[in-house]
């Protein structure tokens, strides 16, 4: 029996529909789509995966609070890849709160909840990297880049390097336009997540906006197997892309037999990467000893069914599928970007040598 839960379109179609048409209007003319997220917080999403203690929904039960994760993480991508983006970023910050903040920091979240703040997290960086340097307060040095939402999310947490130690999380503003430089994001798509350079020069880190402590962000499996998360936003845009090849489909093509043998491998494909992020999110959930490498194997699942769809999606619809203002050549060059995720071939290989060293049977019971 699985606890994976189906998106309901009565319950979902609203907020997919705002977020699609709104994320149209922000690929048109790209800045940060501050409607979308209004439309999230509108729709209750904001703190629903926050802390119980700061407000957030109390899940007894890990593996539903997975289950209902990935499918608020798929409903927003089926909706527009760009704010799914951020809203997966939001989701991560929120769940490195619940497990490394203080009663302190708790408290603060709850009031920057409170006052509607949408956070990221930031790791990736040109060299040098980014420092925690000492002083009287300790500032931080360098900057992030790819740093999706700069200058319009309100936090971010960032790795940050510290002499004699593994990289540790800060929390830092992430709203100040001076320091943020979108302008190298030229893209074909995922306009919207606006991913640019932000500086951290001189930025204070008080005590007080350490999370955690040394090396906690890189420690596994929280770490590595925590991809599923982006893997069901970019299932939810491969969802996406299906419907709407299924809903502009021509009476030509419904009645071809080679084109709907295309379909139903675009159904096949989508229907399988859905079961590998459901299993994915569910080892995440219960600290799994292959959690790690099945979330690997499911980045790669999820990547070949991304292109398996838009193929089918050029070859169903023609040109129609590269049309500006289409949503279909919106949803293609999202997903095309999207899916470049660092390091899918080494990905698959180190989830191959670790499965190839393990017993796949435990009793009756198939392990992976």
């Amino acid at each position: 029996m699985t606890l994976f839960v189906q998106p309901r379109p009565e319950e979902d179609g609203d907020i997919v529909s705002r977020l699609a048409g709104l994320g149209a209007r922000y690929d048109a003319a790209p800045h940060f789509p501050v409607e979308s997220l209004r439309a999230l917080r509108n729709a209750g999403h904001h703190r629903r995966f926050a802390p119980s203690a700061c407000g957030g929904d109390v899940f007894a039960d890990p593996q539903i609070r997975a289950a209902q994760m990935a499918r608020a993480l798929r409903e927003v991508g089926r909706g527009d890849l760009s704010v799914g983006r951020l809203y997966e970023g939001h989701v991560n910050a929120l769940q490195l709160f619940d497990w490394y903040a203080t009663p302190a920091q708790l408290e603060w979240l709850t009031s920057a909840l409170n006052a509607g703040a949408w956070f990221g997290v930031w790791a990736t960086e040109p060299q040098p990297g980014v420092r925690l340097e000492p002083g009287d307060p300790p500032a931080l040095s360098g900057q992030k880049m790819f740093a999706s939402g700069a200058g319009g999310l309100d936090y971010a947490l960032v790795t940050a390097a510290v002499d004699g130690a593994e990289r540790r999380l800060v929390i830092v503003s992430a709203d100040d336009p001076s320091r943020a430089d979108v302008s190298g994001w030229r893209v074909r798509g995922m306009r919207a997540s606006v991913s640019g350079r932000y500086s951290l020069e001189d930025v204070p880190a008080n005590p007080e906006m350490l999370l955690g402590a040394a090396g906690d962000y890189d420690c596994d499996p929280r770490f590595t197997a925590g991809a599923w998360r982006f893997c069901a936003v970019q299932l939810g845009g491969i969802e996406a892309l299906v419907i709407e090849v299924r809903q502009s489909m021509r009476d030509l093509a419904r009645g071809d037999p080679l084109q709907r043998a295309r379909f139903a491998e675009a159904v096949v494909a989508t229907r399988s990467a859905g079961f590998w992020v459901e299993e994915a999110a569910r080892r995440f959930a219960a600290d799994d000893e292959d959690a790690v490498s099945i979330a690997r194997l499911t980045r790669g699942v999820v990547e070949q069914a991304g292109f398996t769809v838009m193929e089918a999606a050029a070859r169903i619809l023609g040109t129609r599928s590269a049309f500006d203002g289409e949503r279909a050549d919106k949803i293609i060059r999202d997903l095309s970007l999207y899916l470049r995720q660092a390091g899918p071939d080494h990905a698959r290989d180190e989830a191959a040598k670790a499965l190839l060293d393990r017993d796949i049977w435990r009793g009756n019971d198939l392990l992976w």
